[in-house]
C-alpha cells in the first residue's frame, strides 16, 4: 500500500502516488529547480492546515512534505523549517 496512491495533484484530477515523484519534488526543491519560501512551524500548526492557506486545498500536505524532506506526519514539531513550494505548475513537472 502506498501513502501516496490516490492523492489527486493539481490538474485534471491526475493521480500522482509514488515515492519517486515525492522523491523527485524534494531533490528538485533541494537542486533550486522549484521556487520556495521557508516557514517555520509555530506550536500547533499541521501541514494540512498550511496546505490549505498556501495551496487552497488541504490535501496537498504532501507537496510541503515532500519538498521539507518530512515523512508521515500532519502534525510536527514547532520550530521545524518548512519548503513551501511556490508554484504548484513546478511541482507539477516533477511528480508524475
Amino acid at each position: 500500500m502506498r501513502r501516496y496512491g490516490k492523492t489527486p495533484l493539481i490538474n485534471g484530477g491526475k493521480l500522482y502516488g509514488t515515492a519517486f515523484g515525492c522523491n523527485s519534488l524534494y531533490h528538485a526543491c533541494r537542486k533550486g529547480h522549484i521556487n520556495t519560501r521557508i516557514l517555520i512551524v509555530k506550536q500547533g500548526q499541521r501541514l494540512d492546515v498550511l496546505a490549505a492557506q498556501q495551496y487552497g486545498s488541504a490535501s496537498l500536505w504532501w507537496v510541503i512534505a515532500a519538498a521539507s524532506g518530512i515523512g508521515w506526519g500532519l502534525q510536527i514539531p514547532p520550530g521545524t523549517l518548512l519548503k513551501v513550494p511556490t508554484s504548484l505548475e513546478q511541482v507539477n513537472m516533477y511528480v508524475g
